[in-house]
C-alpha cells in the first residue's frame, strides 16, 4: 500500500523471483543484498551479548558449497593439476586454536575456492569432482596445510537475474578472489569464514559484502630456490599463514549450525 503497487507490478516481482529461484540464484541475490551479511551481524551482537569475543571474524558462506570433500590429515592438496601451469601456486597453513589459546587436535577444516575462470567445481561441469574442495583433519598440534592455486574472483552471470537487478540499483556484481571456510571441533561453535586475497582490486568493494578486518592475511611470495626445491616446485609460489580460534559452545547465543539446503556430489 505505501508504494501503491499495481497488479502488473505485483505479478512482474512474482516472475522475477519465480526465475531467480528456477537458475538457482536466490542465493547470490541474498549476498548481493547484503541480507546474508547482516545475519551475520545479528549472530555477532548475539555472541557479543553472551560474552563470545575473540574468535575468528565470521563471513558469509554464499551459495556454492559441496559436502562430502575428500578427507585428509594435516595436509591435502585441493587442485587436480590442470591449471596448475597457468596460475600461481599456493600454499595456506596455520593452527587452529580454542578461545583460551590452545591449539586444537582433531578439529575439522573444510575449504573451497574457484579455479582460474572464476567457477567452482560441481557448479561448474567441466571441472573433476571436488576440484578445489578438501576437508583437513588438523594434526596433534592443530595444525593444517594445503596445496592448491592462487584462486580468482568472480562476477554474477552477465544476463542472469542478480546482475540485472543489481544494473538497476547502479552497482556491479563482483567479488574479490578468496577461500571459503568451514571450521568445527568437538564442544565449539561452527565457524563459517573467508580469507579474501590481498591486492585484489575488489577487496573492499565486495558486491556481496563480505570483506571484513581480520581476514586479509599477508601473502607472501616465495622466491628462494631452496625453499621452491623443498616443496618439490620449479618455479616461486605464494604461501599464506593463517591461524583459526574457535570459541566453546554455548547455550546463551544461538546455534551456528545453519539449517539450508546445500549441494551434495
Amino acid at each position: 500500500e505505501d508504494l501503491d503497487l499495481s497488479p502488473s507490478e505485483v505479478w512482474k516481482g512474482l516472475e522475477y523471483f519465480a526465475e531467480a529461484g528456477a537458475t538457482h540464484e536466490l542465493g547470490l541475490l541474498a549476498a548481493g543484498l547484503g541480507l546474508e551479511r547482516f545475519v551475520d551481524i545479528r549472530m555477532d551482537e548475539a555472541e557479543a551479548k553472551a560474552g563470545l569475543t575473540g574468535g575468528t571474524p565470521r563471513t558469509i558462506e554464499g551459495p556454492l558449497y559441496v559436502a562430502g570433500a575428500p578427507k585428509s590429515e594435516g595436509f591435502a592438496r585441493m587442485d587436480d593439476g590442470t591449471e596448475a601451469d597457468k596460475g600461481e601456486v599456493l600454499f595456506m597453513q596455520g593452527t587452529v586454536y580454542d578461545a583460551d589459546g590452545k591449539p586444537l587436535p582433531g578439529a575439522q577444516v573444510e575449504a573451497w575456492h574457484a579455479n582460474l575462470m572464476g567457477n567452482y567445481s560441481f557448479f561448474d561441469k567441466s571441472q573433476s569432482h571436488f576440484n578445489l574442495r578438501r576437508t583437513i583433519i588438523t594434526d596433534a598440534n592443530g595444525r593444517y596445510q594445503f596445496r592448491s592455486i592462487m584462486p580468482m574472483g568472480y562476477g554474477c552471470p552477465p544476463q542472469g537475474t542478480t546482475q540485472r537487478l543489481l544494473d538497476l540499483l547502479g552497482r556491479h556484481g563482483r567479488r574479490p578472489a578468496h577461500i571459503h571456510f568451514f571450521v568445527t571441533a568437538a564442544g565449539h561453535r561452527k565457524l563459517t569464514t573467508q580469507i579474501n586475497i590481498d591486492g585484489d582490486e575488489y577487496l573492499w568493494d565486495d558486491f556481496a559484502f563480505a570483506s571484513r578486518e581480520g581476514l586479509v592475511p599477508a601473502v607472501n611470495r616465495i622466491t628462494d630456490a631452496a625453499e621452491i626445491d623443498k616443496k618439490g616446485l620449479q618455479k616461486p609460489f605464494a604461501s599464506i599463514d593463517f591461524d583459526f580460534r574457535l570459541n566453546g559452545e554455548s547455550a546463551a547465543a544461538p546455534t551456528t549450525e545453519v539449517e539450508r539446503q546445500r549441494a551434495s556430489a
